[in-house]
Parts: structure tokens; sequence; C-alpha cells
């Protein structure tokens, strides 16, 4: 949108609203894995080179592992450092974090907008509720690259079907790079195997579909997706980068214990723009005669499925649903003749109070930016979510291990506790589903609970004051004795040997 374009009303709201996204999408970084995947890019710019093995945890130490992000922990190191990161969790390298996640985050929401129809005010009422649903996956983390890169996918497929663009040929040299960022490299192709089947079911089952890609066109598609995959072997791992996704998804672990990979959890209010999209898919469909195109159709429901099953999907039915929408309310506002045109070439008078507008809404975007940045924001909201106190404890005082720790801590932890190897953090790719097995049956008091503690050694437990595995500990105190306390954790010590 050139600055010497007249301010009108359409492209004031337009302005405003992504000035809004962008303040919205900027958050205090309390996912505890975004700790260790600063480690580990600190530990690949200091040694030079791309980890193969576990340095990390006490438990598997040495063993193979793929750093499948070591392209996105590097950047997300470097804007880390950029806003002066120094090691500490609540410095001013949160900003860098931060504006990582909103600058991705925006991205993708624009290019969502260029897939949208309609006028610019349906458009920006389902951006924001699309925004609204993908935004519980918005988090400094290398899956912002997937949530970016998915939506160029699904953007380069847009054009090709409905604005006879071909650029299909940047998707295998994107994939190139994906892959040597994040694992999510499978939404692109989730992207890409919809869209063939959806538009091969449509030239089948449908033939007046003026519409549907012809075969013709779709082989390209197809060679573009084959291509694409060989493509995946361009990293430091090789070919076994192809069926990555497969292994992680593989752990049967997760499904059960991990929140991330479980069924969304409705009570939980984060949730609600997710069924509010899906229902309004669900209601305007119902309600129009514009049938949906059959790759529509496909990529809806198959990522709405995906969603359902782990929450950890929802973003990805989010970047698919919400143009989708937008062409059913289009469509229903059509039939009803309850289109809105723009308004009329604005005088110099509107121009100016329009930009005063911009200016004030900018200014309340970056006084509210600076606020959810600020130090003491910062440092309030990690004590009250993230194990501070705990890891300042384990740092200052450097106390003997092996340690068994929460799981959800083990990310921050190799971070801020850089001297302690974990037990136990979020790289479930290197942790299998037995060691899994093993870790919860100790953290949830199940039966044979102490078997873990004494199979691997361990001398101190680190875990939420209120977990089983505290509550069975404090039974035992000629075993075990407090060394340390807190409003989220406490740190036991085995006694003896």
């Amino acid at each position: 949108m050139p600055f010497s374009r007249p301010l009108t009303i359409e492209r004031l709201a337009l302005w405003i609203l992504f000035i809004l996204l962008f303040a919205m999408a900027v958050r205090v970084p309390l996912d505890t894995d975004t700790w260790w995947h600063l480690r580990s890019g600190k530990a690949i710019l200091d040694a030079g080179k791309i980890p193969h093995h576990d340095e990390f945890s006490h438990t598997l130490k040495g063993e193979d592992w793929i750093d499948q992000s070591w392209l996105a922990q590097v950047v997300l190191y470097g804007s880390y450092k950029l806003t002066g990161g120094n090691g500490d969790p609540a410095d001013t390298g949160t900003i860098g974090l931060a504006l990582f996640t909103a600058i991705l985050a925006t991205a993708g929401m624009a290019l969502i907008y260029r897939m949208c129809a309609g006028n610019i005010y349906s458009k920006m009422f389902i951006l924001v509720v699309g925004a609204a649903t993908a935004a519980i996956f918005w988090t400094p983390r290398p899956q912002m690259f997937s949530f970016f890169l998915s939506t160029v996918v699904l953007y380069l497929l847009y054009l090709y079907k409905y604005k006879q663009v071909d650029r299909l040929w940047l998707i295998p040299v994107m994939m190139i790079l994906w892959a040597n960022l994040h694992a999510g490299f499978a939404i692109g192709f989730i992207y890409l195997f919809g869209f063939l089947a959806g538009e091969a079911f449509g030239n089948l089952l449908d033939k007046a579909d003026a519409d549907a890609v012809s075969w013709q066109r779709l082989q390209k598609v197809g060679l573009v997706t084959l291509v694409s995959i060989f493509a995946l072997s361009l990293n430091p791992y090789g070919p076994q980068m192809i069926w990555y996704p497969f292994r992680t998804a593989g752990i049967q672990t997760l499904n059960l214990f991990i929140q991330e990979w479980r069924s969304p959890d409705f009570k939980m209010p984060q949730t609600w723009p997710f069924l509010i999209l899906l229902a309004a898919i669900l209601v305007f469909g119902s309600r129009t005669r514009h049938r949906l195109a059959w790759s529509d159709l496909a990529l809806t429901s198959g990522t709405a499925l995906l969603a359902l099953w782990a929450s950890r999907n929802i973003a990805v039915f989010a970047v698919v649903a919400t143009p989708v929408l937008s062409r059913q309310v289009d469509a229903w506002l059509t039939e009803r003749n309850w289109q809105l045109t723009p308004s009329r070439q604005p005088s110099a008078s509107q121009i100016r109070l329009n930009w005063v507008l911009l200016m004030v809404v900018l200014l309340g975007a970056v006084t509210k930016i600076g606020s959810t940045l600020s130090t003491k924001e910062v440092k309030d909201n990690q004590e009250e979510f993230l194990p501070v106190e705990t890891a300042n404890f384990l740092r200052e005082n450097n106390p003997l291990g092996p340690m068994f720790n929460e799981y959800n801590w083990g990310g921050y932890f190799i971070f801020a506790v850089p001297d302690i190897p974990v037990f136990v953090d979020g790289r479930t790719d290197l942790y299998d589903d037995k060691f899994l097995k093993d870790y919860f049956r100790a953290t949830l008091g199940t039966k044979d609970w102490y078997k873990p503690l004494n199979k691997y050694d361990i001398r101190l437990v680190v875990v939420d004051k209120t977990s089983a595995l505290a509550t069975l500990l404090r039974e035992k105190p000629d075993e075990w004795r407090i060394i340390h306390e807190d409003d989220l954790g406490v740190v036991f010590e085995r006694i003896g040997e």
C-alpha cells in the first residue's frame, strides 16, 4: 500500500488492522521450549558446527540426535543477542524474541489476507477470527517459520488455481530452506496433497466445474510435490529428514500426556476462536448456493480433523479456513446484494484526519508493546509461569546430580542452568516412548514409581511442588530432604549414599 496513495477509510482500516495484529502477536516468551532452542543456537555458533549428538541431558548424552531446527535456532539466538540478550531469560533479549514472533505472524496473516475474497470490511473481520485462532501457535520457537512458510505454500497454490499465475517452482526451493528450519515442512505437504486430492476428485466427480484445475495443470503440481520431497534431503542429516515428522508423531506418549499433542480442551478460552471459525464455515457453507471448490473442501475438512486430533494443528486449520470462510461469506453477501461499496474520494481534511487517527493507533500499539516487553512485566510473567526461583537456586548452589526434572521445565533449565544436565526436556524426537514412560511413571507416582529414580541413579529431584512425585518424596524424609522450595517448585536431595 504505497504512501503516495490517498489514505482512504478503507486503507486506514487496513493499516490499523495489521498494526493491531502485530501488537497482539508481541508476547512475553514463556514457552519453556524456547530456551533450549536458544541454547542450541548459541552452541552452534560457538562451536561452528551443527550437532549430531545430544549434549544437554545426562540420560542420553552422546546419543544420536537430529537437530531439525538448527537454522531457526541460529536465527532465534541472533534475534535474542541483537537486542541485548546476555544469558538471563528476563533480559532485553526478550525484545528480539517477541519481535521475531510478531513479524512472522503478521507476515503470514498478510498472505492469508491476500487470499481472502470480499470487501475490505468482511475480510478484516474474518482475518481477526483467523488470527485469534492461529495465535494459539504463536510463540518464539522454530515453529513460527512453519506457520509463515505454510501460508506461502497455500498462497502459491491459490495463485495457481484462482489467478492462473504459476510460481510453483518456488515450492521445492522453499522446501530446502524449510527442511533446515523446522520439521513442520510436513504442513506444506499436507496442503499439497490435500490440493491434489481435492482437484483430482473435482475432475472425476464434477466435470462441469469450470474452476477445477485441469489434469494437465494438476500434473505439474504433482511433479512439484515429488521434487519437493527429494529437496528435503538437502540438509545436514540427509534423506532421513523426509520421514522425520512421522517418527515424532509416532511417539505414543506424546498423544497421552503432552497437551499440544492432545485433542483441544474446549474449556480453555484460547480454543474458542477455533470453534467459532469451524462453526462459521459450517453455517455459511449451508446458507449459500456457492459450492466450495473440491480442493477447499479437502483441505478444510482434512485440517479440521487434524486440529480435533491434536491442538497443535489448530493453526494449520486456521491458515486454510480463513480464506475459505471469506469466499463463503462473500458469496452469501453477493446473493443478497449486501455488498459495501468503497467510500468516495476523501477530501484533504479527511485525509489529514485519517493520518492523525493512524498515528494515534500506531502510538497506542507502540505503547502497548513497550509495556508488554518492559523489564518488570517480563520478569513478573516469567516468575509466574516459569521456574525462575528454582533455576536461580540451582545455578547459585550447583547441587550434585544426576537430576530428575519436570518435562515442561527441562528446556528452560538447559538455558538457565547450563551446568546441570537435564533428565528430560521437550526434544521428544530424542526421547523415545520407553524412556518417556519411565519419566511419567515416576512423576505421576504410578506403580513402581521409584524404579526410574534408581535406574538413573538420581540424586536430585526438581519438580512442581504440587506433583504426585513431590508428595511421595515428602513422605520419605529418611531418604529425601528438601533443600529448596518456592511458589512453583521444590528441590529434593537424596540422603546418604
